[in-house]
């Protein structure tokens, strides 16, 4: 009886255990190719998965969350933040000031409003040097803006300079 006793103790610690480390890290969540779409650095990443861990560790057992009644909402209470960062920003449309024959990474764009964008990711060899053309730099999740110099050409990812 003794030895039931204890073996069942051992079994109930090492799942409560499992059951409160449940995090799994962004590198095991992701592939390969999605890792390097999102472009963060070794240090970014283990900012994420250490503020990813301490959120999951403290939120509450989910039968604690349905037992809570929902608090009203007070009318002055300002909404909350976009759940895409970025996506709340409209696009950027402006003309190049000079030609465009392409791009690559380091690519600088200086455009008739004054702003600057640098190609980070794409390129792009045009048959055909576009004088002054009219482009748009266009806001995507997490804070990433991408230009289109045409909408049937790839955009390139870009951030902003000035």
């Amino acid at each position: 009886m003794r030895r039931f006793l204890l073996s069942a103790l051992l079994v109930a610690s090492s799942f409560a255990a499992t059951a409160q480390d449940r995090f799994v890290p962004v590198e095991q969540r992701l592939n390969a190719a999605q890792l390097a779409e999102v472009g963060l650095s070794p240090a970014q990443l283990q900012a994420l998965n250490r503020v990813l861990r301490e959120a999951e560790s403290a939120a509450p057992a989910p039968a604690a969350v349905a037992a809570q009644p929902a608090a009203p909402v007070p009318a002055n209470v300002p909404a909350p933040a976009a759940m895409h960062l970025g996506l709340e920003e409209g696009p950027v449309t402006a003309r190049v000031v000079g030609d465009v024959a392409g791009w690559e990474p380091g690519t600088v764009f200086t455009l008739d409003n004054g702003q600057q964008w640098q190609v980070m990711k794409g390129q792009m060899k045009l048959r055909k040097t576009l004088q002054a053309p009219q482009i748009e730099v266009i806001p995507g999740i997490a804070g990433r803006w991408f230009l289109q110099v045409d909408e049937d050409l790839p955009k390139a990812r870009v951030f902003r300079l000035r």
